[in-house]
């Protein structure tokens, strides 16, 4: 489909290249216009090989070439591709700050930024979309300004978003800088809700209200949170968007639950496992049933937090979500201890067990161990026929099964069956956990010397232990000369990385330069060329990312598709240790008693201040 590349110009007379410039540019353009049409019908595989096509063709229009260039980086960044949505995106900067298109060179700002922040680049991508902002207001662009002020405080919230989960903090106590970046995306999101409500839009409103209680959430400003939740809800009911629907009434059930209101948390799940079959969306579908289960599980109804676990479990293996699936069993294990069956909890422990094995969960694999051990040696203590019966799982796969009511334990066997997430206050281990520490100890210790590196004689004599006055008397952090310099050059390295992207104009895939456009092309050293303090500060962003890279992250497990993006019932499992012997049930009491009202007001995680 492409036409070859052109011919050198003195090949042929000034008619002939004339003319076939023409054929190629017209081929260009078409090509691209059908990349656009398939990008917009949603086929963006196909979208991306169109405009490779025109970008192998090439053209001499500036115009064309970079919004070729701006398409592309688009829907690679729609495929996931993000490596390549930065190279285009990147072409198209350098392009429009070549030709002096101002515009162009904020729209290809924006699009830089986006894919940072995706890439996890925060800070460069502040410059970036900071850029944007700059030129929108200084062209009067409104339009733009709002949209590079929700860019940056997106940018923010990912970023603060990302710090608040691996900080191991409980909501509302979360560390200065986790709070300060998180307060400075809420900043941003405040100045785009104020522009759109000028500029009367209603859909960019609905955007900037759902992230305000996001953030606000994350800053553990709950009550707030639902207030911002519920404009959104509106504006998407207004536009009859049940997508984002579906996303405020699930957004209303976490805020909920840490204001401790579970029955109204519950409802809105409802809400959103409602929507979410409508859409057809299976794993959200599961995700709305998990949650289900662990507010029921709050609200100590542990029939009904079985009966949602086990619709979860369903749709993880129909959808063959492993992560998902050990979730389930363990969860159902827990609610089956709760109510006082062991037998169907150390059915669903051995699946934990198996499945934790099967993908590699190291914690999930200690913790279904232990849980296994205790439920055996529980059942070995049992007499009634009831507890040593095999368990009667049939009927388990049917999606929305009940489960069965079995023989409750006594209070006496309560201890042997506290999993983990009830274990809040020390104890004497058993004997079967003793020797399971003690061997996973043994284990421990021997990989420790397979790990030591053996030290020459002299090596051994050179690193011996320094006197007290010896170590007063050097640093606290020492490193050798070589280390340095290695990191030195690294770092050098880095920081000269943008100067190498800055390739030359001539370098642009599919730029044909003729004497048409070489007049709108600066020079590559022209002192003309404005924002070299953008450029600056990206480098120095570059330049301090080697500290990043230092110390590689530790391995986690992939997130299953059934489960919720953020996992926060481990964070209150976390918060709601410490009410757990406040809300067991009595074991020894009747089944009607077990399953009665709402449990009394237990003291309730406060919101945190901004």
């Amino acid at each position: 489909m492409a036409s070859p590349a052109p011919p050198a110009a003195e090949e042929l007379p000034g008619p002939a290249t004339r003319r076939l410039y023409s054929r190629m540019e017209a081929s260009c353009l078409e090509l691209a216009l059908e990349g656009e049409r398939l990008c917009k019908a949603g086929d963006f595989k196909a979208g991306v090989a169109f405009f490779e096509a025109a970008v192998q063709v090439g053209t001499e229009d500036l115009k064309t070439l970079s919004a070729i260039y701006s398409q592309l980086g688009n829907a690679y960044f729609y495929l996931k591709e993000y490596a390549r949505a930065l190279q285009f995106h990147k072409h198209d900067l350098l392009l429009a700050r070549t030709i002096g298109d101002r515009m162009g060179e904020a729209k290809a700002s924006g699009n830089l930024g986006n894919t940072l922040k995706v890439l996890g680049r925060f800070d460069e991508a502040v410059v970036c979309c900071q850029r944007h902002l700059d030129i929108a207001q200084e062209r009067g662009d409104k339009v733009g300004e709002a949209r590079a002020l929700y860019n940056i405080g997106n940018v923010y919230h990912a970023k603060g978003k990302q710090l608040s989960w691996t900080s191991a903090q409980d909501p509302g106590h979360l560390p200065p800088d986790v709070h300060e970046t998180l307060h400075r995306a809420s900043e941003f999101y405040e100045k785009n809700l104020s522009l759109v409500k000028e500029l009367g839009d209603r859909a960019a409103q609905g955007r900037a209200y759902g992230n305000l209680g996001n953030t606000h959430y994350l800053l553990g400003n709950f009550a707030e949170a639902t207030t911002f939740h519920k404009e959104r809800l509106a504006i998407a009911k207004e536009f009859g968007d049940k997508a984002a629907e579906r996303r405020a009434y699930s957004n209303l059930g976490n805020a909920h639950i840490f204001l401790g209101r579970f029955d109204v948390a519950a409802e809105y799940y409802k809400k959103t496992l409602q929507l979410s079959r409508q859409l057809r969306d299976q794993a959200v579908e599961a995700q709305a049933c998990y949650s289900l289960g662990n507010t029921y599980t709050l609200l100590q109804d542990y029939e009904r937090a079985a009966e949602y676990h086990l619709r979860h479990l369903v749709i993880a293996q129909e959808l063959a979500d492993r992560v998902g699936e050990g979730r389930a069993c363990w969860s159902l294990g827990n609610a089956y201890v709760s109510m006082g069956s062991p037998a169907q909890a150390l059915t669903f422990a051995k699946k934990h067990l198996q499945i934790s094995q099967e993908i590699g969960d190291r914690s999930g694999e200690l913790t279904a161990r232990v849980n296994v051990a205790q439920l055996q040696l529980a059942l070995g203590r049992l007499t009634s026929p009831a507890a040593t019966e095999k368990p009667d799982l049939a009927g388990y796969e049917a999606q929305g099964a009940r489960p069965k009511r079995t023989q409750r334990l006594s209070a006496e066997t309560w201890d042997l069956l506290r999993l983990p997430l009830e274990r809040s206050v020390p104890r004497a281990p058993s004997s079967d956990e003793e020797c399971f520490f003690d061997l996973l100890s043994k284990l421990q210790s021997s990989r420790m010397d397979d790990q030591r590196c053996p030290l020459e004689e002299g090596a051994a004599e050179a690193t011996a232990a320094p006197s007290p006055e010896e170590r007063a008397a050097q640093p606290s952090m020492t490193a050798s000369p070589q280390t340095e310099e290695f990191f030195d050059l690294i770092a050098s390295s880095q920081s000269r990385r943008l100067d190498d992207q800055r390739a030359s104009v001539g370098s642009l895939p599919g730029l044909r330069i003729t004497h048409n456009n070489v007049g709108h092309l600066r020079g590559d050293g022209d002192p003309q060329e404005p924002g070299d303090e953008f450029f600056n500060m990206l480098i120095k962003y570059q330049s301090s990312r080697i500290d990043d890279q230092r110390c590689p992250p530790p391995d986690v497990l992939p997130r299953g598709p059934t489960m919720p993006d953020e996992d926060f019932f481990s964070l209150i499992q976390r918060v709601q240790a410490k009410r757990m012997d406040e809300q067991r049930v009595d074991l020894s009491g009747s089944p009607e008693q077990e399953a009665g009202g709402p449990p009394e007001p237990q003291q309730q995680c406060q919101p945190g201040t901004s």
